[in-house]
Formats: C-alpha cells, structure tokens, sequence
C-alpha cells in the first residue's frame, strides 16, 4: 500500500490514541502526503515534522500554538468548528488539554516518526515580558505588544468608532457597528450622563466612549490609556468631531490618578490587565475618583480558576500578564472598595456576535491584514478570535456589565428606586 495512505497521519492518530485515550475529532493530513481521521469537515495538516518537536519541547497548549503560529501546522476550513469538536471530544471523555503533557509519550512518538532534534524556534510574535509583575514599566511593555500593533490595523478589523470590547445586540439584528453604539449608549444611560457632567474612562482604548458620550450626552470627558496609539487616534477624534475643551485623553496609568473625583466613572475591558494582586488598588482608584453618589459602570470579562488568564496562548501572544476575576470575585473586590453593586448584566452571548463579527472581517481582509501584521500576525489573530468565541458559546468566559455608585456618607445613593424602569 502506498505510503500517502499509511505513513504519519496513521502514526500521529495511533499517538492520539495513545496519550488521550480518545479518536481524531477532525481530519488529518501529514507532511508524507497520508491522511487519518474523518474526511469530512475541517482538516489539520501537518506541514512538517517540526510541528511534534513543538509539543516535545513545550507539551500542551504552548507548544500547539507555537506550531501553528510558525505555519508548521494548519487548519484548513472552519477554525472555530475544529476547535469546538477538540473541546465536545474533550468534555465527552473528560480529558484536557492537560493531559497532552505526557513528554516520554509524545517524545517516543516523536522518535518514531523522525521529528525529535533541537528547540524549534520561537515565533517572533510571542511576547517576551521583563520585569517585575505588573510593574509600571511591565504594564506599559504588555499593553504596547497587544495594543500598539497599528491603528491601521484596528482600523480595519474593527467598526468605524473603533470600540475594541463586546457589543450589544438588543434585537440580534444590528450590524457590528449599531451594537458597539448601542453598547456606548447602554453605559451613558446606566450611569446617568446629563450635559456638563465630568466622566472618567480609565482605559479608554481609541475612545469610542469618550467620543459618544461627549457628542450625545454634552459631558465633559476625560480617558486615561498605557498606548500611545491610542492616545494619538483619540486625539486626532476630538479634532474631527470639534471636542476640543470637551474630551481630554491622557497617557497615565490608574495608579497615577489624583484628579478631582468625577460625576461618573466607567472602565471597559481594562481590569483584566491590573493583574489579581492588584485589582484591590484598581478598584481603590475607581472609588477615589468618584464623588459620592457617582455612579461606576465596570465591564469585565470573567473566567474561573482555571486558566484565569485565559492559556497559555492567551497569556503569551495575545495579552501578556493578563487575569480574569471570576463574576463573584468581581463584585467582591467592588464592595470592598466601598462601592454598592446596583445591577450586574451578563453579556456573554453578544460577545460571540462580536467576535464573529471581528472574524469575518479578518477572513476577508486576509490580504491587508498580512500586509500589516505578517504571515505569523494573521495566524495569531485568526486563532485568538477562534477560541474566543468559542469560549464565549460554550461559558468558558463570560463578559458582565457592573452598575455600582459610591454612596455618601449617610448611605445615600442617589439611584431610582427601580433602575430598569428609570432606563429610557
């Protein structure tokens, strides 16, 4: 029988088996030409031999990625689909990615099929942090490797106001860009913004809060961010829409904050890069500048204690030092604060719409988004997206909406008594 039908595909199946005690959930194709698995949906193809050293030398998610990122393995078809039969195989079987760190297994398999040598290299793309965690300087380091990739290329992955956090879906309709406005008004209405009022966005991103809420809700806005190209995009903003003496963005870290405390405060998607160590002084800094009855709208996204980072891949290509507090854990760091935690509203199902959204302008735009960010950058990107939403569908991550106020001294919050209802 021919090689092609025989050789490492059906040795790569049989290590499967193997070490994880279950079958191929996706199709295979080696570097000999041989195929194993189900010959319908999504195939993995391994390009070259060096795609198992990876996992030798860094068994488990790391060392996956690594191949993939390097283009040594690759998924042709639907991304998403095979990650999520990956992980129905793994829940059927209890089995995790884990249990793929059996080195002397995967070693002799290695062996057996020619792909054991050096360290393969590492992909330029993998983040490389110094330092003290979540240090000043670290921080700064962590923030420029995610968000300082080029406004250009935000630009085009993301809608015109270039909101880079979960959207809102009300009726399941709405394009990409009325649900990231529906989003930024969501937050105006829920912290009860009026003309002439003073609001602090404490990792403002490319200010499409800012902005909003300035031009709809006549307040005067200030953001704080760690990017410089952020920084810069914001200020090019208030100068097209004519915000000058209306929104102010400044390159300041949380921990530098000493203004005079604001009529509301909102921070999006940012506490999952304070760190848990630090997310105490995060909140603190929330509470200080917030005058009493002021109002905080906190979105944040959420894991378990499992991978709170988010993985290993995660943690090394996408947002380096990053910690997501579990919802309970959350609302516990707020109230020890000093905040009243008024309404919590979960998100989780919008930010699958989002990413899907955010995936299919990738696809589509493989072209200019290899341009930008190279071959490794469009590999990182079209995996992270995969596994986010996945992650989002099948509540491994969920993303929430905290409504809470800074009460006065004799306990008064100055909220309406049915919160829903005041929601024009």
């Amino acid at each position: 029988m021919p090689r092609a039908k025989t050789g490492a595909a059906k040795a790569i199946e049989r290590l499967v088996e193997e070490l994880l005690g279950v079958p191929l959930p996706v199709g295979l194709r080696a570097w000999d030409g041989s195929r194993a698995g189900p010959a319908s949906g999504p195939q993995v193809v391994v390009r070259r031999r060096r795609a198992l050293r990876h996992l030798v030398w860094s068994p488990g998610e790391l060392g996956l990625a690594r191949a993939f990122v390097l283009g040594d393995l690759a998924v042709e078809g639907d991304l998403t689909e095979a990650l999520r039969r990956c992980w129905a195989l793994a829940r059927e079987h209890g089995v995790g990615i884990q249990r793929i760190s059996g080195w002397w297994g995967i070693a002799a398999g290695a062996a057996r099929l020619g792909a054991v040598g050096p360290r393969p290299p590492v992909p330029a793309a993998e983040a490389r942090q110094r330092g003290a965690l979540h240090s000043r300087a670290r921080d700064r380091s962590a923030i420029a490797h995610h968000y300082d990739l080029g406004n250009e290329f935000y630009e085009l992955l993301l809608d015109p106001a270039m909101a880079y956090s979960c959207g809102y879906f009300a009726t399941g309709t709405e394009d990409l860009a009325e649900a990231q406005r529906a989003k930024s008004e969501l937050i105006c209405r829920k912290l009860g913004l009026r003309a002439g009022m003073r609001l602090l966005d404490v990792g403002c991103g490319w200010g499409s809060l800012l902005i909003h809420a300035a031009r709809h809700h006549g307040v005067r806005a200030t953001g704080i961010t760690l990017s410089r190209q952020q920084r810069d995009h914001v200020r090019r903003r208030i100068e097209q829409f004519g915000l000058r003496g209306s929104v102010e963005v400044r390159l300041q870290d949380y921990r530098e904050l000493s203004d005079i405390p604001y009529d509301a405060v909102a921070s999006v998607e940012m506490g999952e890069h304070v760190g848990a160590a630090n997310y105490p002084a995060y909140t603190a800094a929330l509470f200080r500048m917030l005058r009493p009855t002021g109002r905080l709208l906190l979105q944040q996204m959420s894991r378990g204690s499992t991978a709170p980072g988010g993985g290993a891949f995660i943690e090394s290509y996408i947002a380096p030092d990053m910690a997501m507090v579990p919802m309970a854990g959350t609302a516990r760091h707020l109230q020890e604060a000093g905040f009243e935690v008024r309404d919590v509203e979960a998100m989780r199902e919008h930010y699958v719409r989002t990413v899907a959204a955010w995936t299919r302008t990738l696809e589509e735009r493989r072209g200019e988004v290899v341009r930008l960010l190279g071959e490794q950058g469009y590999r990182v990107w079209r995996l992270y997206l995969a596994g986010g939403m996945l992650a989002f569908e099948e509540n491994r991550m969920g993303v929430d909406q905290f409504l809470a106020v800074r009460p006065d001294t004799t306990g008064a919050s100055g909220m309406p008594p049915v919160l829903r209802e005041a929601l024009p």
